[in-house]
């Protein structure tokens, strides 16, 4: 398992529920919060085959999304991805680190910072699956409003979507058969 990132810092609820409602409306920690406990009623005691507590997995999963509710904010805005592992930990701040696009050396061109974004899309075939889950999510956000850019751009990001985006997509079959409908439904864009 070496080279494996781990995702287990919330065990419980105790431990996940006061990092989670510091980061959503009241509303949506308490559905969170109304989850969770109906999925404990459910699993109860249930192990996994690994021998942990089921809602040790649950909250693994949840961890993730949390680095999806984050993937942008190291990419546009003026915090780092320090203060996110300081407020977050390590397994969030590595799956935003993974989502953010570095920045092209002294803001350069357009040319340069197409290049950058490039090769970092390209780089993504070495992401941890978590971080290439959370690209996934969200490139399909930003790709469904694709016709919103002008018509170059639109033929830019469409290019970028099937070189890069589309074979990491291509083991993962709702991912999968999402992007081909997608592809499909902007195929003129080719």
């Amino acid at each position: 398992m070496i080279g494996v990132e781990l995702f287990t810092d919330w065990h419980t609820w105790a431990e996940a529920e006061p990092e989670l409602r510091s980061l959503v409306p009241p509303a949506t920690g308490d559905a969170v919060g109304q989850a969770v406990s109906f999925a404990v009623r459910w699993h109860g005691d249930q192990r996994r085959p690994t021998g942990a507590p089921y809602l040790e997995h649950l909250l693994e999963a949840l961890e993730v999304l949390v680095a999806a509710v984050l993937h942008d904010v190291v990419e546009d805005t003026g915090c780092t991805v320090a203060e996110v592992r300081e407020s977050f930990g390590d397994e969030v701040a590595s799956l935003v680190e993974w989502a953010t696009i570095p920045d092209a050396p002294d803001a350069g061109t357009a040319a340069d910072r197409k290049s950058v974004k490039e090769a970092y899309l390209a780089g993504l075939v070495a992401a941890p699956d978590n971080a290439v889950l959370v690209k996934l999510a969200d490139r399909a956000s930003n790709v469904q409003t694709l016709r919103n850019l002008g018509p170059s751009k639109q033929r830019e990001y469409y290019a970028q979507t099937v070189k890069y985006i589309m074979p990491l997509a291509a083991s993962r079959a709702w991912f999968a058969q999402w992007y081909a409908s997608w592809q499909e439904a902007h195929r003129d864009l080719a």
